[in-house]
């Protein structure tokens, strides 16, 4: 069932979405991104510029206080959230140039906050790491591909990338030092997009193959431990039974 319909905010085609609590963003061909507080009726209440041309990736991060976006201008920008608003421009915290194509893939470190590793397009084929905080590019990794999305294994120091052509994989990272640790194969086409479990063992991934599939890649949830047994209660005093 349909709840509402977001009207006001862009004027063109909508690619990229992110929620922060009550607050959904979008990111527009238009090169906008608007924050929507679906709580009320006028739900327009914030308005990012900064890109150029259409915005093809967006991440809030885990405190819900910064904010990545990645456009066709080959950019990444650096928002806050208490900087947004709807009456007038807000300026980036951070611009960042150093990709050389179209940035889809964007991934926030869920062990350490200011970390922010993001992927390019068929051009530019590169994961790259920054520090939110300064804006410094920390390392940069070509991986021989398209990079279309990324996503940070939870319970260990892993990063799983997905990719275009030639071989429409997924490659698995080690990190710090970005060891390949696996590859995996099955799409014929792009891997456009990939989602995380709950318990963040299970990848989805879904291609221009029209197929989805899962992957157990992130290792396996241990087996719930037996409860232990309850001790027994002694036996009662046998004299003061009658």
């Amino acid at each position: 069932m349909q709840l509402r319909t977001l009207r006001e905010g862009h004027g063109s085609r909508v690619g990229s979405l992110d929620w922060n609590n009550h607050i959904l963003t979008t990111g527009g061909m238009d090169s906008l991104i608007t924050n929507n507080d679906v709580r009320i009726r006028s739900h327009n209440v914030g308005t990012y510029r900064g890109h150029s041309q259409e915005v093809c990736g967006l991440k809030w991060s885990a405190s819900g206080q910064q904010l990545a976006s990645g456009g066709n201008d080959n950019h990444i920008c650096i928002w806050s959230i208490s900087l947004a608003s709807s009456n007038s421009d807000t300026q980036w915290l951070h611009r960042l140039a150093d990709h050389s194509a179209a940035v889809k893939a964007l991934s926030w470190c869920p062990f350490q906050s200011n970390l922010l590793a993001s992927g390019g397009g068929v051009g530019d084929q590169c994961i790259k790491f920054w520090n939110t905080n300064t804006g410094a590019c920390l390392n940069s990794v070509n991986t021989g591909s398209q990079v279309c999305c990324l996503l940070w294994n939870k319970h260990e120091r892993e990063l799983l990338s997905s990719h275009g052509f030639h071989d429409n994989q997924l490659t698995l990272w080690k990190y710090p030092s970005m060891v390949r640790l696996k590859e995996l194969y099955g799409h014929t086409s792009r891997v456009l997009h990939m989602a995380q479990s709950p318990d963040g063992y299970t990848v989805a991934s879904a291609a221009g193959d029209e197929t989805l599939r899962l992957w157990n890649v992130f290792g396996t949830p241990e087996s719930a431990k037996p409860a232990p047994k309850t001790k027994p209660e002694p036996f009662a005093d046998l004299a003061r039974i009658r």
